[in-house]
């Protein structure tokens, strides 16, 4: 049926989960010739068949001819069949505006055209692009530094990360101690920083002395050094004085929504008072910030996101992050319901993007997720020349990124990006605190 069967059959998936119907009996079938490719897809007692034409240097390139067209194939006969359309039209995959570099000058007649993506998100990625023009690296020895803090006050509903709830958890002296070491053998690396990143849960939940232990391992730093605080109620002026003096310049705080009740249905443990005042304490310390929103949180309405977003930008932040919620494996809320509903949440997000662009704001980062409600995205906003370099780098893979901690990834670039390789961490904590030594042997191989 399918010549590059497994990989197909993950991409088709992801496409029809993006349409949310019943599949079960949909017959798609392959037709393979000297210099192209065929495809008879039925469903619902209909039928269509397309056919392509196209010229390859190699195999890997076959492949993606052939990649490319089933997907293509597969959302035509469906937007016919079921007379409806998708923003991103048939492209699947985390990083749209990558694809997009590598299709070169003619990337826009790609997706409107051939991709068939709708002329909205067109024009989101060619803003996402012109915003990244400053931040294109093209060193391969730069390199970002992460450090992965697996632990939270509570677990939010709609998480799905490996984090556990930190008085709940029983190895954090030695998860400490051991990320100290591994941090301290990444700086050995003797790899120039273009910017640093501590998350992963919620940093600022660790006592004091843990917070300045992983920071102090760290070393002062020049560059941008962004700490995910996360939640508001976990900020404290003790913690903002240690940031302070070791340099950080960017702080994440996230409240998610601006309403009470929701706070209290996904599990925050934090109010929209208490946002209001960490908010202001950390920006009397002159940190750049970035504040989070989700749209389609539960029980939420239009109004009630749209009231979040001006109130966002009221607090008049260098950064403003939109989610679109989604369903992950391993999360409370998936355990409730399967598929989350369509209806306001397109609504929700373009709402978001005119306002935020009104306001001074510009898209500069975006990524895509599988189980996103309405198949729609997640775009990081930012005032000119506050753009967050780690964001930019990890999205497009312009920079390696040395990655320490639990769930941690480390990701080797090469040839300006066509080139990755990925070194992961163990998940949890006590696996990780079992394979310390040989994570750092090899992450020496890696970088060296």
């Amino acid at each position: 049926m399918y010549t590059n069967a497994e990989r197909l059959i993950t991409d088709l998936n992801e496409l029809l989960n993006e349409f949310g119907n019943d599949f079960s009996e949909l017959s798609f079938l392959e037709r393979v010739y000297d210099n192209g490719i065929g495809f008879d897809i039925s469903y619902l007692g209909e039928s269509r068949s397309y056919d392509y034409e196209y010229v390859y240097s190699s195999e890997l390139e076959r492949k993606r001819y052939e990649k490319r067209y089933a997907k293509l194939s597969l959302y035509r006969a469906l937007c016919d069949i079921l007379h409806t359309s998708l923003p991103w039209g048939a492209l699947t995959g985390i990083r749209p505006t990558k694809l997009a570099r590598t299709q070169g000058d003619g990337w826009k007649n790609f997706f409107l055209n051939t991709m068939l993506v709708s002329e909205r998100k067109t024009k989101i990625v060619a803003d996402v692009l012109a915003a990244q023009s400053p931040y294109v690296n093209i060193d391969d020895d730069i390199t970002d530094l992460f450090v992965s803090i697996p632990l939270c006050p509570t677990r939010c509903a709609y998480c799905s990360f490996i984090s556990c709830e930190i008085d709940k958890e029983k190895h954090v002296n030695e998860y400490i101690e051991a990320l100290v070491k591994e941090i301290e053998c990444a700086r050995s690396l003797g790899k120039a920083f273009r910017s640093v990143y501590v998350g992963g849960g919620t940093p600022v939940a660790l006592t004091d002395e843990h917070f300045e232990a992983i920071l102090s391992a760290i070393g002062k730093q020049t560059v941008e050094y962004t700490i995910e605080a996360g939640r508001p109620d976990r900020i404290t002026e003790s913690k903002l004085d240690i940031m302070k003096r070791y340099g950080v310049t960017r702080v994440c705080v996230n409240p998610q929504t601006f309403s009470d009740k929701t706070l209290g249905l996904i599990g925050r443990a934090h109010t929209v008072a208490e946002t209001f005042e960490k908010y202001s304490l950390v920006r009397s310390y002159g940190f750049d910030i970035n504040v989070d929103l989700i749209a389609a949180l539960p029980e939420e309405t239009f109004e009630d996101f749209s009231r979040s977003v001006d109130i966002a930008v009221s607090l008049d932040p260098e950064n403003i992050t939109v989610h679109t919620l989604c369903l992950k494996s391993g999360s409370k809320l998936k355990e409730q319901t399967d598929r989350l509903p369509k209806g306001a949440v397109a609504e929700m997000i373009d709402y978001s993007s005119e306002t935020l662009v009104k306001a001074g704001y510009r898209p500069y980062y975006l990524y895509r997720q599988k189980y996103a409600a309405d198949n729609l995205e997640n775009t990081g906003y930012s005032k000119k020349g506050k753009e967050c370099v780690y964001n930019i780098d990890v999205m497009e893979e312009y920079a390696s990124v040395v990655a320490c901690g639990a769930n941690a990834i480390s990701k080797r670039v090469k040839n300006r990006g066509s080139d990755v390789i990925r070194l992961a961490a163990p998940k949890n904590i006590e696996a990780y605190l079992g394979r310390v030594e040989e994570i750092v042997n090899k992450k020496f191989d890696l970088f060296k």
